[in-house]
């Protein structure tokens, strides 16, 4: 695809699934682009792809081709319910639907049909975007491979043989193939980003309690987001648009319309000395120093900022809260213990910890919420948004459950988890863009985190690097 592409009345039908939600706007708005055409389009690449990829759990065709057909006749009219109207999305299966199923990914969930959608969904509906289907994810939210036990694995588009990600693997891989133009998921502990780096694609954890969790399964209350996946900034914007409920009074809400793709002047940008370069792998490395590079090239600070305790004592007990949070859930559903054996056997083994967490323990993990936001907020001081990686490494295969680098080895979980928890401790929003490939040809994300509510300036700072750079514009080999 060439970096700037021109409009044309006509769009060959190979290149509709991989328009942007702002380009499949304008088109769509001048009558050259029906939403049937879309929601075709990107049904027909469900039926082709999704056998291999495995991003869908649920496809609810002949509800979007009624809602294309509907949302043809409204824009006909002259009317328009914003940039989302006629266009083909998706929702992570943890996300109620109303009358269609929501499983989490789970057996236990297998047949639930909820009455009343989520306010995510609800707000999706208003905006005008079209439904195509709920998307596979690690069971219950409760990992990070999207190796799921009962609908199978997700796999990776760019590698079918490595992980997408997860929890939200289902999401991006659909982003990343063309099978959707945008997905929601959710984060708990890097849910979202860690997907959407390592399938290539940008994803957002917006600010805690931005964007509401009402009517979505829960996995850890304190921890839980939910936010935007697309392949572009504009589109993960737009996205955020329809989601999101009020910013406070004084703080910038994003608008697409607004990102010019110049950095916002005098932008200083955070280059941590603890923690978030620890054990990564030296490409990983070398493509979010380039992407430093860019970003000094437009005009951008790079500063130092210590960030000493985050290695420390103050992290470690994030895993007491989310086992203990998770398990009461289940608890108090009644799933587990009465149908453990109904689980998988990694989220089963997670919810047996959860009971073992003192609640001294749970408590002390909680207390240490205002000395990690203190760290994050004297980094802040000093800069507007601190540069990391979103993973310490590309996709790996597929049931690899521990990996190494630098000669030292931990499990793929904590490494997966271990760039992305700070911010879901701390709920400061963080946005994931892509910034290169490995030589094996596995893409890299970068991760920004910044203050609460600065959600318009990240989007800002992520849209300037993107178009300076084209990874955003790489494909998956599909046809391979």
């Amino acid at each position: 695809m060439p970096h700037a592409r021109k409009q044309e009345d006509s769009v060959a039908e190979s290149e509709l699934c991989f328009l942007s939600i702002a380009e499949a706007t304008k088109l769509l708005r001048r009558k050259s682009l029906s939403p049937v055409e879309l929601v075709d389009a990107a049904l027909g690449r469900i039926e082709r792809l999704n056998p291999s990829l495995n991003s869908f759990i649920t496809v609810v065709a002949d509800r979007a081709r009624r809602e294309a057909r509907a949302a043809e006749r409204e824009i006909a009219r002259g009317g328009s319910k914003g940039p989302l109207h006629g266009v083909p999305v998706s929702l992570k299966d943890n996300i109620w639907t109303r009358g269609i199923r929501t499983t989490a990914g789970s057996k236990i969930l297998s047949s639930f049909v909820p009455r009343k959608d989520s306010d995510v969904g609800a707000r999706l509906a208003r905006a005008g975007a079209i439904l195509v289907g709920k998307t596979n994810l690690h069971e219950f939210a409760y990992g990070i491979t999207s190796n799921n036990p009962h609908f199978g694995p997700v796999r990776n588009p760019w590698n079918r043989e490595r992980i997408p990600g997860g929890s939200s693997g289902g999401s991006a891989a659909a982003v990343a193939s063309g099978m959707c133009f945008g997905s929601v998921g959710t984060d708990t502990g890097g849910s979202i980003r860690i997907p959407s780096a390592l399938c290539g694609v940008v994803g957002l954890k917006p600010t805690f309690g931005l964007v509401s969790v009402e009517g979505i399964v829960p996995l850890a209350g304190s921890l839980d987001h939910a936010g935007p996946i697309a392949r572009t900034v504009a589109d993960a914007c737009i996205l955020l648009e329809a989601i999101a409920g009020e910013f406070p009074k004084g703080t910038a809400r994003p608008d697409y319309r607004k990102l010019r793709g110049s950095l916002p002047k005098g932008l200083r940008i955070g280059w941590p000395q603890h923690y978030f370069f620890d054990r990564v792998d030296d490409e990983v490395r070398r493509l979010i120093e380039d992407a430093a590079r860019v970003f000094r090239s437009l005009g951008a600070r790079t500063v130092k900022v210590a960030m000493p305790g985050l290695a420390g004592a103050l992290l470690p007990g994030t895993n007491d809260i989310a086992h203990a949070e998770a398990t009461h859930y289940h608890e108090s559903q009644g799933y587990f213990p009465a149908r453990a054996a109904d689980y998988g056997e990694d989220v089963r083994r997670r919810l047996e910890s959860g009971r073992n967490v003192r609640a001294v323990d749970y408590l002390r993990g909680r207390a240490k919420k205002p000395e990690a936001i203190a760290e994050f907020e004297a980094a802040f001081a000093r800069v507007d948004a601190i540069l990391a990686p979103a993973t310490p490494l590309a996709a790996p295969p597929i049931g690899q459950d521990e990996i190494e680098i630098g000669g030292e080895k931990e499990t793929l979980r904590s490494a997966l988890v271990r760039m992305n928890r700070p911010a879901n401790f701390t709920g400061h929003p963080a946005i994931t863009v892509p910034c290169g490939l490995t030589r094996e040809g596995l893409p890299v994300g970068m991760q920004m985190i910044g203050p609460y509510w600065s959600e318009a300036r990240l989007l800002a700072a992520a849209e300037a690097y993107e178009r300076e750079t084209e990874w955003h514009l790489r494909r998956p080999p599909l046809e391979k």
